[in-house]
């Protein structure tokens, strides 16, 4: 296992408490043991970038810390909460009260606006940001009654950054968020992430294989075999502007 790293702040209590998290896929001779062992604290306000190839094991992770899967062996706290043994319905409530996501592609619904989209998720939200401020934050004032089709894919990519953020989470979990866009169009969605934990100060994972999105985080966690094989804390975040892929 890998020790726990801690940032800064080495006092603060963590949000996630994750002890010898594994997940295996199948049994016997073809089970795939997508995590072995995992031990990690994650901390409000941070933004933390997992690296990895394909089929090294953060998906799988995010899915864990987002309560779509569950992990087949160790413990995971929010909020000193046990999460692992948790009920659908229970963790049903903690996607709802707590999680944002953002996926590669945006899972828009073509036939509602970009306000409606955002309104699918605030009307379950117990403290929901109105849609036309969410997407005013993210730099589409006045597009809120435009559809999907009519929309670039940075814009239906931010309106998915939108629908998160405006159920005020603790937890924004990116999966590839930049992965289907060109390097313009992908600053712009980075930049709006960036901006989006500097206003709420809730915990942002961001899991990618572009290397150089490294200097965008706090810590940067490179998993590889289902094992974390380094934690590395930056000194100083970089700019979205800076990066090239």
């Amino acid at each position: 296992m890998h020790p726990p790293d801690v940032p800064a702040a080495e006092h603060a209590q963590p949000l996630f408490r994750l002890r010898g998290i594994g997940r295996v896929y199948g049994r016997g001779a073809a089970a795939v043991h997508a995590l072995r062992g995992v031990d990690l604290d994650l901390f409000l306000g941070e933004v933390v970038v997992v690296l990895g190839p394909s089929g090294s094991g953060k998906s799988t992770l995010l899915n864990i810390l987002g309560g779509l899967d569950a992990p087949s062996s160790g413990t995971i706290e929010f909020e000193g909460r046990p999460l692992e043994a948790a009920d659908e319905r229970a963790l049903g409530e903690y996607r709802r009260r707590h999680v944002g996501f953002v996926f590669q592609f945006y899972n828009l619904i073509p036939s509602l606006t970009a306000a409606e989209n955002i309104q699918l998720v605030t009307d379950i939200a117990d403290d929901p940001m109105p849609a036309e401020e969410a997407l005013a934050q993210l730099g589409l004032g006045g597009r809120g009654g435009s559809f999907p089709a009519q929309l670039s894919g940075g814009e239906q990519q931010r309106v998915a950054i939108a629908r998160a953020l405006a159920k005020r989470p603790r937890v924004l979990l990116c999966d590839e968020p930049t992965g289907a866009l060109d390097l313009a169009t992908g600053v712009r969605v980075l930049e709006a992430l960036m901006q989006a934990n500097r206003r709420s100060g809730s915990l942002s994972l961001i899991v990618t294989h572009n290397s150089d999105m490294a200097r965008l985080g706090d810590r940067v966690i490179r998993f590889a075999d289902g094992v974390i094989r380094s934690i590395e804390t930056n000194a100083q975040r970089a700019e979205p502007a800076e990066l090239r892929w």
